[in-house]
C-alpha cells in the first residue's frame, strides 16, 4: 500500500492533518510484463499496464489513449472516437492476460466465441485513460466467459459479456 500526500495548493492550514490517497500499485506488471504475457503487438496492443488483479477472478488493466493512435486517422479526420469494437478488443486483452496467469501459460491466445449485452455508453477520445475491469463469471477446461467494463474517469463507456475459447499449447 502506498500513501500519497496531495500538495494543497497554498498550504493546508496549520492545524490540518494532511490529505492522504491509499492504492495499491502494481508496478511490475507494466508494458513489458504485459507483452511477455500477450501474443499481440503494436498496432494491435491495446493494454499498457495492469494495475490490480487476484490472478483467479479478476482483473482491471489500463490503456492510455492517444491521438497517435493509428485507427483515429479514418474514425474520425478531425473527430477523433475510439471505436467501440476496439473497446471490447482491450477488454478482451485484458482477460487473456487474466487467463493466461490463471492458467499459468503465457502467450496462450484466447479466442472470442461471443460477445453478449455489449453496451457503449459513451464516446472515448484522446487523452481519456480506460480503465478496464474484468470479472470471471464461469470457466471450464478451455472456456471463459467474463463479465467486461471499461470506464473513463469513474464513468462506464462500454461493457459486455464477453466468452473465450483458450488455445491450449
Amino acid at each position: 500500500m502506498v500513501k500519497v500526500a496531495f500538495p494543497f495548493m497554498s498550504g493546508p492550514p496549520a492545524s490540518a492533518e494532511p490529505l492522504l490517497f491509499e492504492r495499491d500499485f502494481m508496478d511490475d506488471f507494466g508494458i513489458d510484463e504485459v507483452m511477455n504475457t500477450l501474443p499481440h503487438r503494436y498496432p494491435f496492443l491495446l493494454v499498457d499496464r495492469i494495475i490490480e488483479s487476484d490472478w483467479d477472478t479478476r482483473i482491471v488493466g489500463l490503456k492510455n489513449i492517444t491521438v497517435n493512435e493509428p485507427f483515429f486517422q479514418g474514425h474520425f479526420p478531425g473527430n477523433p472516437v475510439m471505436p467501440g469494437v476496439l473497446q471490447m478488443e482491450a477488454m478482451a486483452q485484458v482477460a487473456g492476460i487474466l487467463l493466461n496467469k490463471r492458467n499459468d501459460r503465457d502467450g496462450q491466445i484466447a479466442y472470442f466465441s461471443s460477445i453478449d449485452k455489449a453496451r457503449f455508453r459513451k464516446i472515448v477520445r484522446p487523452g481519456d485513460t480506460l480503465i478496464m475491469e474484468i470479472v470471471m463469471i464461469k470457466a471450464r477446461l478451455n472456456l471463459a466467459k467474463v463479465q467486461a467494463t471499461a470506464k473513463v474517469n469513474g464513468v462506464v463507456v462500454s461493457e459486455g459479456e464477453l466468452m473465450f475459447h483458450v488455445e491450449r499449447s
